[in-house]
């Protein structure tokens, strides 16, 4: 089996993570009701996405 010559030093293995921190969602404000939502999903207030009906939320 393989095995590295050399180990690994701390600055190369932490280049190598350094795209893997987790980011805070992305919310934004329903055009139609006014409520946060997270982008790209339906609203739980209204119930719509982009202006078309999905689901049946609270009517305002």
């Amino acid at each position: 089996m393989p095995v590295p010559k050399r180990r690994t030093s701390n600055s190369k293995r932490n280049k190598r993570r350094a795209h893997d921190a987790i980011t805070a969602p992305q919310w934004v404000i329903c055009s139609r009701c006014g409520a946060a939502m997270l982008r790209h999903r339906v609203c739980a207030a209204c119930g719509y996405y982009k202006a078309l009906r999905v689901t049946a939320g609270e009517e305002t």
